[in-house]
């Protein structure tokens, strides 16, 4: 470079001092500046990052991992058999308890079937044919219906019996008539009607069926002789005719 730029001093000197042109000096100028630029160029093209191959990326992705290599196995050694076939004694199963029932070589027909009994006096054969003709005729088939028939006994309907008189108030009957339910206070009690008479008087009967048929054979509902009915709706004892209603359709 250092000829170079002697020239261009002598150049420029040489236009200074005999008299040329300005063309020398600005020649001069427009050559280093294009080594300048080449240099920033080569710099800039060094620092540049690196483009990766991406098709040998791809192979190295679809690349598949080699196949697993296992052992051979080891060789089984063969059991001899015995004279009867088998390779466990059949003494041996028979001392543990297995096969002794069945011997060697039996069929599978044999094998697991329990005898099946053909004369068994529990069973009836009536519904086989075969068996039935063999020992029966046609005399004595109408023999034994005739004896079927002499032993049949016909059994006359009977007029259902009637209702005695002395059972008391009907209480189905008086729930389906009843105008109201229970605990809706349809009748005057006397406010002296205490809780203990009424727990200690319902206490008596078995059941609530029991007390209301007692508390209508003692004038109920108008009266509340012994204050089963505090409440005034007609029922004593907590007596609910909703069961009766619901049974004949009603509400």
């Amino acid at each position: 470079m250092s000829p170079m730029r002697w020239n261009a001093a002598r150049d420029s000197w040489r236009s200074r001092t005999s008299g040329g042109s300005s063309v020398v000096i600005t020649k001069g100028f427009t050559v280093i500046r294009s080594i300048l630029c080449l240099t920033a160029l080569a710099a800039i093209a060094a620092c540049a990052p690196r483009v990766p191959d991406s098709g040998a990326t791809a192979m190295r992705t679809t690349q598949q991992p080699a196949p697993a290599v296992f052992d051979a196995p080891a060789p089984v050694a063969a059991a001899s058999l015995d004279a009867s076939g088998q390779a466990v004694a059949t003494a041996e199963l028979a001392a543990l308890g297995i096969g002794a029932a069945q011997p060697v070589g039996a069929p599978l027909s044999a094998i697991g079937t329990a005898p099946v009994a053909t004369n068994n006096p529990g069973i009836s054969d009536e519904n086989e044919f075969d068996a039935v003709a063999s020992r029966e005729t046609i005399e004595s088939d109408a023999q034994r219906r005739a004896q079927l028939a002499a032993q049949r006994q016909i059994v006359m309907p009977t007029a259902l019996p009637t209702r005695p008189a002395d059972t008391g108030p009907n209480i189905v009957e008086y729930a389906l008539a009843a105008p109201n339910r229970k605990g809706q206070e349809w009748y005057s009690r006397s406010i002296f009607a205490s809780e203990r008479k009424f727990r200690n008087n319902c206490a008596e009967y078995n059941s609530p069926d029991a007390a209301q048929r007692d508390f209508l054979a003692r004038g109920g509902p108008e009266r509340n002789a012994r204050g089963l009915d505090p409440d005034g709706d007609g029922f004593a004892c907590g007596w609910d005719p909703a069961p009766f209603r619901l049974a004949a359709g009603g509400n």
